[in-house]
């Protein structure tokens, strides 16, 4: 069966039963969306302060290729593999995109029988939080215009407005509008552009957020623009907005619970793009589940090099999160591609290819274990197609790394089938005496802060950028000197080039433009072309999506 079929031939149960079950959670403190889904209130959030926290276990991959890693199917197979062993454990999620779910993916609720349901919900909608967003960015939007319009008191200059529209949708078309066209009734005439909702800065307010004063102060001090003096910042304080955002907001802070096909409980919420983002799920959501649970599983965006470099340097500085372990994800197909085998040929053994891609899973270990001195376990989350050799060899391979390399077969068993990769984590967990690190000190230069990723992670040479973008970096090193750096490059390669695979190096890594994000907190580099709205593709996943007469979705997975 497809990831969709087996997702409807689910036995779910009515989540408010489940919570109370599992984690003595009564019916009081949540908010139910329909019989599957609710929302976990604040109140009883901050009940939970003191308690201790259980054990973070961090799941993260290789470079993604066309071939499927599967970061989520492999979270949430172990989730339900440490329930079965008797481990109370916890799963922590983003919520997928429309954009990416009717573009390339189709999906992102994990696959085979290691998936977070109902499927379709988390998929399309799910509770309504990137809605919530999308309208909350759009309003600050619209008061920036309605400002100028009624004579602009705050001098904003219409030519260096920040602050884009937002919609969660893959559309090209609205990389660069114009705005205000129609005469003076409809506005100032301006340039202007669309992100999708994922590359908000409200959204990575909303996952770095500690409680909702810290929230609401934290979209008052977005910049969304300068004044005609060139230097002068404005902020959504000045236009009174963050009042009006927190209410629009005010359930899309709320934790979502769902649960796995093996009913085990899920929290799913927030979900920035690792690539142009931070790409974790919300630091409410993480530090909920540690004081549910024993053992909490969560997720980061894209390969180790993006979504768990930022985990550690932005979410876990802010956070004071501490993980345990790390997972390492990746597949054999996805390791041939690296080594040069086309999409099409992966299917057929290749020892030599499987080889060369090797270097991509080195890199990704050797930066976890030695820049992030956090041990890790690599899971080869198993394909029906690869063979005994290939095995062999990947096992054989990671050993000489010193590396503990389990082949787990989560996605055709459940829980059932990542038993033997759970024995192995709790064992590492358990056993874990290091301190992580950060990747660079909070007290170096915001270029250092660039410098030291890209050559220590990267494993460029140097790092290059325009007279403009040195200039703004040293600027702002006044004010924003401690911000963490968000990187924004493709995720396909280590480079800036999505199709130099492996582990290149020596490259250089160009910086085109730096922006500020003064509300959540950091720099973000953006690295070579990179978008932060994306198109579709030649045969979008939308062409496969349909729902018959009885209200059954297809073509989802």
């Amino acid at each position: 069966m497809s990831d969709i079929e087996i997702a409807q031939n689910a036995t779910m149960r009515p989540i408010i039963g489940l919570a109370k079950e599992h984690y003595g959670i009564d019916a009081e403190h949540l908010d139910p969306i329909g019989h599957y889904k609710a929302k976990i209130s604040l109140e009883y959030i901050n009940s939970l302060s003191d308690k201790a926290d259980g054990k973070l276990v961090l799941v993260t991959a290789i470079s993604p290729t066309p071939a499927g890693e599967g970061k989520t199917t492999t979270t949430v197979g172990l989730g339900d593999a440490m329930n079965r062993l008797g481990h109370k454990t916890i799963m922590c999620l983003r919520e997928p995109s429309l954009g990416p779910c009717f573009g390339v993916k189709g999906g992102a609720a994990g696959g085979g029988y290691s998936q977070v349901v109902p499927m379709e919900d988390i998929n399309l909608h799910f509770t309504g939080d990137f809605h919530a967003i999308g309208v909350a960015h759009n309003l600050l939007s619209a008061l920036i215009d309605n400002h100028i319009n009624h004579g602009n008191a705050l001098d904003i200059d219409p030519r260096r407005i920040q602050w884009k529209r937002v919609v969660d949708m893959n559309d090209r078309a609205l990389r660069n509008i114009v705005v205000g066209m129609g005469g003076p009734a409809n506005g100032y005439l301006r340039e202007e552009g669309y992100d999708i909702v994922v590359a908000s800065e409200v959204m990575a307010i909303l996952c770095l957020a500690t409680s909702r004063a810290d929230f609401k102060d934290r979209l008052g001090r977005i910049v969304i623009g300068y004044k005609s003096d060139k230097i002068t910042p404005v902020y959504a304080r000045d236009l009174n907005a963050q009042g009006a955002m927190a209410a629009l907001l005010k359930d899309a802070i709320k934790p979502n619970l769902v649960q796995t096909l093996e009913n085990n409980i899920a929290i799913i919420h927030g979900g920035p793009f690792a690539n142009i983002a931070h790409g974790c799920n919300t630091v409410t959501a993480t530090k909920t589940a540690l004081k549910l649970a024993d053992y909490v599983i969560t997720e980061a965006g894209f390969g180790a090099d993006l979504g768990a470099e930022k985990f550690i340097d932005i979410k876990c500085r802010m956070s004071g999160l501490k993980p345990s372990a790390v997972v390492l994800v990746a597949t054999v197909r996805a390791l041939k591609f690296h080594g040069g085998i086309t999409k099409e040929n992966l299917n057929t053994e290749n020892l030599s290819a499987l080889e060369q891609g090797f270097s991509n899973l080195e890199r990704h270990y050797h930066n976890i274990t030695q820049h992030y001195g956090l041990p890790c376990v690599i899971c080869i989350n198993h394909f029906t197609f690869d063979t005994e050799a290939e095995i062999t060899l990947l096992q054989q391979k990671c050993e000489a790394l010193g590396a503990k390399c389990i082949v787990s077969k989560h996605w055709a068993q459940g829980g059932a089938g990542a038993e033997v990769l759970a024995h192995t984590v709790l064992e590492v967990t358990n056993n874990n005496t290091a301190e992580f690190t950060y990747v660079y000190d909070e007290n170096l230069s915001l270029w250092e802060k660039i410098e030291t990723i890209a050559t220590k992670l990267y494993g460029a040479s140097h790092i290059t950028a325009s007279a403009k973008v040195k200039a703004q970096l040293t600027e702002w090193n006044t004010d924003y000197g401690k911000f963490p750096i968000c990187m924004a490059k493709t995720q396909m390669s280590f480079s800036t080039n999505p199709n130099a695979k492996g582990a290149p190096s020596g490259h250089s890594l160009e910086i085109r433009e730096v922006k500020l994000a003064n509300g959540a907190g950091f720099i973000v580099a953006i690295a070579g072309e990179i978008m932060t709205m994306p198109g579709l593709p030649k045969v979008p996943a939308a062409e496969r999506i349909d729902i018959d007469n009885d209200g059954k979705i297809t073509g989802l997975f």
